[in-house]
């Protein structure tokens, strides 16, 4: 999900202005670092990534000033069903 997260902030054209990221750069390296920790088998914190997913996060101001919203109303779907069963 990360992964598919970060296929679509690395869309060509994105607009980082209303998230927290100055450009592609940061968000990329933001989900890096968590992609990272899972891949040694480490959660993030909560907070981090429910901040990024939630409504008004910077996931979805990028998504939202880019044209792809309904893609990562999709995905933030998933992540809340993740985030549910992980994060009891």
């Amino acid at each position: 999900m990360l992964r598919e997260v970060r296929a679509l902030l690395a869309r060509p054209g994105n607009d980082f202005a209303w998230s927290h990221w100055a450009n592609e750069a940061e968000a990329l390296s933001e989900l890096d670092r968590h992609i990272a920790l899972l891949e040694r088998n480490e959660l993030p914190e909560k907070l981090d990534l429910v901040v990024l997913f939630g409504p008004t996060g910077s996931i979805q101001e990028v998504s939202i000033s880019s044209g792809w919203g309904r893609e990562f109303l999709e995905v933030g779907a998933r992540f809340d069903a993740v985030a549910e069963r992980l994060w009891v």
